[in-house]
């Protein structure tokens, strides 16, 4: 089962199309919308990376069921995606530190302490959010957590896909949950589970490093439940946002207020070892009108 997402990315602009990408600028200064940075010596500067568009695919995110019956969702292609700007390495715990300090973000509560500069564990949806917002404020940039659509994207090679390629009989799931349980078997315990300094694991084709290791990154994406019907269209589509959505090694639902996995809340599967996060950067907001415009401009 496998469906298109198109994206249209139009560009080129005409003279009047810069004129009103101007006045709109403009306006959002004045609305407040346009961010301008702290002084210099506050600023934290991320490394990041440009992931170019190109067409990618992905398992769609959530609980699927046929008849009652739980089934793999559908594999999504992306063929039109807009670029992205995401962190190289994870956030590290030196810089949510400053967070930390500043008092917009809680305390860490890492289950297991690294040594050197290694990501921040032990943190929460709500804790990353946090220091999105935080981060933004700090740079005059707009910073947020990547959907899952958007993580695999930038994952590459390392993403993983999460069918388990069985249709089971409604009145007879034990198929399925045994081919479940052989795969989090197989994913076993990471030996490497304590945190390591940035970089430790390289980078994929695109520049991303340490992706799918002993860090599972938090993502925009709710948790959800699909229903299905005899043609794969969908009946009922259910969002809990109390929810969010996990990558790495595996992808798994977790409460959003979940710090340590291992400590409970995990939805389903085995518990990540580790709970972090990476963040995008939005595009400067007079990139985005003058996209815009130029878009239109060519309707």
């Amino acid at each position: 089962m496998t469906h298109t997402v198109a994206h249209d990315r139009s560009a080129g602009l005409l003279p009047p199309g810069l004129l009103l990408a101007g006045l709109l600028a403009l306006l959002s200064v004045q609305a407040g919308v346009v961010r301008f940075p702290a002084p210099a010596e506050a600023v934290i500067k991320p490394a990041t990376v440009t992931i170019v568009p190109r067409t990618y695919s992905y398992r769609a995110t959530g609980d699927f069921l046929r008849e009652t019956a739980t089934v793999d969702g559908p594999l999504l292609t992306v063929d039109e995606p807009a670029s992205l700007e995401i962190m190289k390495y994870q956030v590290s715990a030196s810089d949510y530190a400053l967070c930390v300090d500043d008092g917009a973000c809680s305390k860490a509560e890492p289950r297991r302490r690294g040594d050197g500069d290694v990501p921040v564990t032990g943190v929460s949806f709500d804790d990353a959010t946090d220091y999105a917002e935080w981060l933004s404020g700090r740079t005059g940039e707009t910073w947020r957590l990547p959907t899952v659509s958007e993580w695999n994207f930038a994952a590459g090679s390392k993403a993983r896909d999460h069918a388990l390629g069985i249709e089971t009989d409604a009145k007879d799931p034990a198929e399925r949950w045994l081919a479940f349980y052989e795969r989090e078997s197989a994913l076993g315990a990471n030996a490497l589970a304590t945190p390591l300094p940035l970089g430790t694991f390289g980078e994929n084709e695109f520049g991303v490093a340490d992706l799918a290791e002993s860090v599972w990154e938090w993502t925009a994406t709710c948790g959800s439940r699909t229903a299905l019907g005899p043609n794969d269209e969908t009946i009922t589509h259910l969002e809990s946002c109390g929810v969010r959505l996990l990558e790495g090694r595996h992808r798994t639902p977790m409460s959003a207020f979940v710090r340590d996995a291992q400590g409970g809340g995990c939805t389903t599967g085995a518990p990540p070892d580790n709970l972090g996060f990476r963040l995008v950067r939005e595009p400067a907001v007079w990139i985005q009108l003058v996209e815009w415009v130029g878009s239109v401009g060519k309707r």
